[in-house]
């Protein structure tokens, strides 16, 4: 059965969308969008013009379908008239949980991903598909994810984690994503995470090689610089509004960058004109914003029948408003392929398609066995009684571990402590700190601090 027929088509509200990645992706995979809800005035923009003139939404269904705001403010839109929609999906913000940043996880004004999850309680859709960095995987976030975990199994939901590389499903970029995916008792054992493809991306220069000699570069210029440019790319960064114009990433991404024979310090307007060469040190030219879509999977190159790499036009999209912010929709998004193998899993699953299989509760994983603990101790424990407890269900765990740990979740979650007779300190577990939609979180004074550069 075809994952794209029409008559087959599943409804999905997409949260945090941004210019459209996971919206194509989806859309490619079978399924329509009820809504997309989207901060980013330029990525509306581009989103609700490539809903009319790329997916054949017609003018009135485009401007309906995204909404521009903040997607915790009711105001924007009203989750409870989508009770029931077939999928939640959404990217939401990255910056909470990156390693180039603070990692402020449940303290960060961005932090929507727990508060997506809420939602996903709240609106009971048969499915939820949520991803982000790879940062949300370290040891750092184990009781964040410990405690999304429980809240989804309270909700009814099977959930499982999955650590993706975007590579893997013809693009030619290093980027790992990390993506939840729960779904209702009914449908979980149907589905399946997406196989990797077969073959390798294609390099960055033969995914490049039109595109660069596009502008007059001369042909053995181009072959040339096809040759250097070997390896696929390292992640694509789109970067903050609080941090200046478009570049290709931090120092370690730039001179990955330069072993390609790509300069990172900038993106071009145009490709390499005739006689251009390198200048300033730069060992090739910078990249056009063109460029950079077909690095993240936009209108991708997918090698044929005979191993040679064609242009994939499934993938197509135009971006609308000046370059910076073109590069910034581009970079921050969700690789469309990697969105539909999701999609085309999930739906797989929503139509119980194919022999359903035998479920290991991953919800009932201890991810983190000191939060684990706590949670489930009235009274205060020490570091001693810790270790004493872990080691009565045979987990062998030291001083510096438990104390780790403890530092760990003090970031995300409450914590009070009680000093002992004997000097040492106890410790009691309180209330997750990230914003869930309460109305006095300290969440919405940030947001609207820092709104202008939230991006």
């Amino acid at each position: 059965m075809s994952a794209s027929k029409p008559e087959k088509r599943l409804e999905v509200v997409e949260i945090c969308a941004g210019a459209g990645g996971q919206t194509l992706g989806l859309e490619r995979a079978g399924f329509r969008h009820r809504l997309a809800v989207e901060l980013d005035q330029s990525a509306s923009d581009t989103l609700r013009h490539n809903l009319k003139y790329i997916l054949g939404y017609s003018a009135k269904e485009a401007e309906d379908t995204v909404r521009t705001g903040d997607v915790a403010d009711l105001e924007t839109w009203n989750p409870s008239q989508h009770k029931g929609v077939d999928l939640l999906a959404g990217g939401v913000p990255c910056p909470p949980f990156s390693i180039a940043g603070k990692q402020l996880g449940a303290n960060d004004e961005r932090d929507l991903f727990a508060w997506a999850v809420e939602l996903c309680g709240k609106i009971k859709p048969k499915a939820l598909l949520l991803e982000n960095v790879r940062g949300l995987s370290a040891n750092r976030f184990a009781a964040y994810r410990q405690h999304v975990l429980d809240r989804l199994k309270e909700h009814d939901y099977i959930a499982e984690w999955k650590l993706l590389h975007a590579s893997e499903f013809g693009v030619s970029q290093l980027r790992p994503r990390f993506v939840l995916v729960a779904l209702q008792e009914e449908y979980a054992p149907y589905f399946e995470w997406p196989q990797p493809h077969a073959h390798k991306p294609p390099t960055v220069g033969e995914l490049l090689e039109d595109l660069m000699a596009s502008n007059g570069w001369e042909p053995e210029q181009v072959e040339k610089w096809v040759l250097g440019a070997s390896d696929i790319a390292p992640t694509i960064v789109g970067g903050s509004k609080k941090h200046g114009g478009a570049d290709l990433g931090p120092t370690r991404a730039k001179r990955a960058w330069d072993e390609l024979g790509v300069d990172g310090l900038g993106i071009r307007n145009n490709p390499p004109e005739p006689g251009w060469r390198p200048e300033n040190g730069a060992k090739g030219p910078k990249l056009t914003t063109a460029m950079v879509a077909r690095i993240q999977g936009w209108a991708s190159i997918e090698p044929a029948g005979d191993d040679v790499p064609t242009v994939h036009e499934e993938f197509h999209w135009e971006f609308l408003g000046r370059k910076t912010s073109v590069y910034r929709q581009i970079g921050n998004a969700f690789p469309p392929p990697v969105a539909k193998a999701l999609g085309v899993s999930i739906r797989n699953a929503l139509l119980q398609e194919g022999e359903p299989r035998t479920l290991v509760e991953a919800t009932d994983a201890v991810l983190d066995p000191v939060y684990r603990l706590l949670q489930e101790n009235e009274r205060a424990l020490t570091v001693d009684q810790i270790i004493s407890k872990l080691a009565k269900h045979g987990l062998v765990m030291e001083q510096p571990d438990v104390e780790r740990h403890l530092n760990h979740l003090t970031h995300d979650f409450a914590m009070t402590t009680q000093q002992r007779s004997n000097g040492a300190i106890a410790y009691q577990l309180g209330q997750f700190k990230a914003f869930l939609g309460q109305e006095d979180h300290q969440r919405h004074d940030r947001f609207i601090k820092h709104r202008a550069k939230i991006s």
